[in-house]
């Protein structure tokens, strides 16, 4: 078994291939088009409607003795996390590049994903058939812009025609050069006579590792070097391996799906170990305050193709009957699937309805399939607050709103999302009898730290267990909403002084007395708003350099010394998040449009000018 993604830029021409590859192998009957909206993984209206993938969707053909598990991922970089859940399940992946517009903003965030995650990788130069199609010399816009080491595997022949067919490409000097870097018997054939069988074997071995990216040029809608593209992906990309099927159960999930019927399936890979229905099932859920084992009976599963039965490793299940499992969570209790932290949003809106019970139920359930919007209560009755990615996004979420749940739903405009950090030391203690109605002692002392780290400065013997642990839930849970009302992190929080009264205290008076010392703990250390930042990095004319440079530096960015030659400059800075956006929408005015930008996160920096604060969370 083989699990494939295909990830692209948008608009590339990605599901486009995937319907290629399905219909060129026999798996459907019939080519759809993205512009008919017929096509397969795009199975929501919506998706249909706009022409763009908005949910991952797996598919099924075979090449021959391998089954592959197609996964045809969002384009959009508003999607992009949707892309890193399904990344992590993958044995391989083919990047779409338009042989017109070349490698694009997002293509580049893709292809710097693939290399972290460690996704051996095939790119596929889809469009030659279309008028401004470039050649070979795209190749030396993918060494430079992707930063990777490529070898093709086929050219075009005359590219830009309704005509264009692809030559397949001997492996030689060209390629021999590449692989040598990593190879010293390729260096010696290098020099004695190219063996190329030897080119050949360690093509296979150095993509599998990720240190060499073949190029395959084609189209997908005339089917021009699909048939190259098979080969190379049924022998230069790894399979997952049947015989763990043996060992215990462990797979991850990562996406959530509703049938026709609304039955919920949470979608796994297995790396090994089997599962069925009636089995019980225990698995690992990731969550706030660390990794909770939950267990339960699988009522259904289905395979890749939507068969019922038993589903070994390799493959792709689709689990009913545990409505707990959600994104990210790991089957099994080893958790020997590759961990990833996924990125978090960082924008947020306001949402209300002139139904807020409906609002809410909807919401909740698109909140299930995707566990970063993060619905939570707004400012106003009736309001909710809900975290985005992007614009596109937040049209989306008012589309399958309106579609799907008959709920129309008005948007504020969106903000960045802050966090607090603690940044000096404060601390708090309550006695038993001092005022407050708690039956119990309580200290806590916050002070800076690394993640949230909660610790005993008192013996555990001190407090029965289930009072520490109401204790912990309670001040986790508290940190969500600081001093300015943003989330507190990056904080170490320690339990000072403890003390009960057998039999009256009890866990809740735990539970109601930490927030409150939790929130006069962090008002003495004091906490700094941060905002969410970014690493831009611009590819730009050298002739429109002046005007970029102005522009970043306008928004708050500090550019570092431009690289490049004389047609192209590379710029490099550090930008507000919430700034982003803006310089994303000046960029093309600026270059005559063939600037691109592309953004990584790096986290949050204390916020220069008066702190903002996010939507109130009124209090329970």
């Amino acid at each position: 078994m083989l699990n494939l993604g295909v990830v692209a830029h948008v608009d590339a021409g990605k599901t486009s291939l995937t319907e290629r590859l399905l219909f060129d192998a026999g798996a459907i009957a019939r080519l759809g088009s993205v512009d008919g909206g017929d096509t397969t993984t795009d199975g929501m209206a919506l998706e249909r409607r706009r022409g763009i993938t908005i949910r991952a969707a797996v598919a099924c053909l075979r090449v021959g003795d391998h089954q592959v598990h197609l996964i045809d991922t969002p384009g959009h970089v508003d999607f992009v996390a949707e892309v890193e859940r399904a990344l992590g399940v993958l044995d391989g992946a083919v990047l779409v590049i338009s042989a017109v517009e070349g490698v694009q903003a997002h293509t580049r965030v893709l292809m710097r994903t693939l290399r972290a995650v460690g996704v051996p990788t095939l790119l596929f130069v889809n469009k030659v058939d279309r008028a401004g199609a470039r050649g070979l010399e795209l190749l030396a816009e993918l060494r430079r812009l992707l930063d990777s080491t490529v070898i093709a595997l086929n050219r075009p022949a005359d590219p830009g025609t309704r005509a264009a067919s692809v030559v397949t490409v001997p492996l030689g000097e060209d390629a021999a050069e590449v692989l040598a870097e990593r190879s010293d018997a390729v260096l010696e054939s290098y020099v004695d006579g190219l063996d190329p069988e030897l080119l050949r074997a360690e093509l296979i071995a150095q993509t599998r590792k990720g240190h060499v990216f073949p190029v395959l040029f084609g189209s997908a809608i005339t089917g021009v070097g699909t048939a190259e593209l098979f080969r190379a992906i049924v022998e230069l990309l790894p399979c997952g391996n049947p015989t763990a099927a043996g060992n215990p159960l462990a797979g991850t999930v990562f996406a959530v799906e509703r049938d026709a019927a609304g039955r919920r399936f949470a979608v796994a890979r297995l790396f090994s170990g089997t599962v069925a229905a009636r089995d019980r099932v225990e698995y690992l859920r990731h969550r706030a305050n660390g990794v909770v084992s939950e267990s339960g009976r699988v009522t259904t599963v289905l395979d890749a193709t939507g068969a019922p039965g038993r589903v070994g490793a390799g493959g792709i299940a689709r689990i009913g009957g545990l409505p707990r499992l959600r994104v990210g969570d790991h089957l099994g209790t080893s958790a020997t699937a590759r961990p990833r932290a996924f990125r978090l949003p960082t924008m947020e809106t306001v949402v209300t309805s002139a139904d807020p019970a409906a609002l809410f139920a909807a919401l909740d359930t698109l909140s299930d399939e995707d566990p970063f919007i993060d619905v939570r209560r707004g400012p106003e009755p009736g309001s909710l607050v809900v975290s985005l990615y992007g614009e596109v996004q937040r049209e989306v979420i008012a589309d399958r709103l309106a579609d799907e749940f008959g709920v129309t739903a008005r948007f504020a405009p969106t903000r960045a999302v802050c966090v607090e950090r603690v940044v000096g030391s404060g601390h708090a203690v309550h006695h038993i009898g001092d005022g407050l109605p708690f039956c119990a002692t309580l200290g806590l002392r916050v002070d800076p730290g690394s993640g949230v780290d909660f610790r005993l400065a008192v013996e555990r013997g001190s407090l029965p267990g289930a009072f520490f642990t109401s204790i912990e839930e309670s001040v986790r849970a508290a940190l969500d909403d600081g001093p300015h009302g943003w989330r507190v992190v990056d904080c170490r929080i320690t339990v000072t002084h403890t003390g009960y009264f057998s039999p009256v205290t009890t866990a809740g008076d735990f539970r109601g007395l930490a927030p409150l010392l939790l929130a006069d703990a962090l008002r003495s250390a004091g906490t700094a708003v941060c905002e969410p930042v970014d690493r831009v990095e611009l590819v730009v004319p050298s002739d429109a350099l002046t005007p970029v440079l102005a522009a970043v530096v306008r928004l708050g960015g500090l550019p570092e010394p431009p690289r490049g030659d004389a047609d192209t400059v590379f710029v490099s800075t550090t930008l507000a998040t919430a700034r982003v956006r803006e310089l994303a929408k000046t960029l093309p005015g600026l270059t005559n449009g063939v600037g691109s930008l592309t953004t990584h996160p790096l986290g949050h920096r204390s916020v220069s000018r008066d702190a903002p604060g996010p939507a109130p969370r009124p209090r329970a």
